[in-house]
């Protein structure tokens, strides 16, 4: 194994939702095969997260075959819900742009809304190949996003968050600390790194995929928000505030967009090609 490698992998189904660890997962134009293909939208048709509803922490999205999920929250039976059938798409809204997409049987609206205490539905991004660009400020000719923030893949290192749990333990809100990586829902951690060397990466290679590093993560309030009890604090947003800021950003991870498919694994190398 090579000293620069992946130590883990996640895939978020639902966008703000708990996911899962696999030991491997193909990499798609869009991202993660299955990440963030669903969302919850409100009465008036936009994307919620966990800043507006922190409680989404708790519940979790598994895959199941042919793109499903099975949900689960403290509270509620779990639930299985089936890619929607070929039909009208409906538009919703993912910060203020319009995202066409496909809506998801009312059992699982029901389920929602019945845990956070208020009238959603669950939505699905029947075809990321069409349906949104990247950032065009960053994106080449053709890339697309699934229904992430704005980017196919979120790396992190854990060298970098032992060094911002450091900065963390000797600023104001030490008793916050240490953070568990949890708090950045990544998809790709490298070990190995030196701390916050993503930074600097351009171009990486990990099992027979290749990614262009495009911009560091600019993080927002769900980075304060505990996974395991939903509850929020300061932190990291203040340490960063202090340490990490660049540009508009208070950053932590670094941007991917796949330029090569393949297949990633843990274990696998991390080669730093520019």
């Amino acid at each position: 194994m090579s000293n620069l490698h992946v130590q883990a992998l996640h895939v978020h189904p639902v966008k703000s939702v708990a996911g899962t660890a696999p030991d491997e997962v193909a990499v798609e134009p869009w991202g993660l095969s299955g990440d963030r293909r669903w969302a919850l939208v409100d009465a008036w048709g936009t994307v919620i997260t966990q800043r507006q509803q922190p409680r989404l922490a708790l519940a979790a999205a598994r895959p199941a075959a042919g793109g499903a999920i099975a949900l689960s929250a403290p509270g509620m039976p779990e639930l299985f819900v089936e890619v929607p059938g070929p039909g009208p798409l409906e538009p919703v809204l993912l910060f203020g742009k319009k995202v066409e997409t496909a809506v998801a049987a009312g059992t699982a609206a029901d389920w929602f809304s019945a845990y956070l205490g208020v009238p959603v539905r669950l939505v699905h991004l029947d075809d990321p190949a069409v349906r949104r660009p990247v950032d065009p400020e960053y994106a080449l000719p053709g890339e697309t996003v699934s229904l992430a923030d704005a980017y196919p893949l979120l790396l992190t290192t854990l060298a970098s968050l032992d060094a911002l749990n450091a900065l963390i333990a000797g600023g104001d809100h030490p008793a916050e600390g240490p953070l568990p990586m949890d708090r950045f829902r990544p998809n790709v951690v490298v070990a190995g790194a030196g701390a916050w060397a993503e930074d600097g990466w351009r171009r990486i290679a990990i099992g027979d995929a290749e990614f262009r590093g495009v911009r560091e993560c600019g993080r927002c309030v769900v980075t304060t928000t505990d996974q395991r009890t939903a509850q929020r604090g300061k932190e990291p947003l203040k340490t960063l505030a202090a340490h990490r800021r660049i540009g508009k950003s208070l950053a932590f991870g670094r941007h991917l967009v796949p330029v090569r498919l393949g297949t990633v694994r843990v274990g696998d190398e991390v080669r730093v090609l520019e």
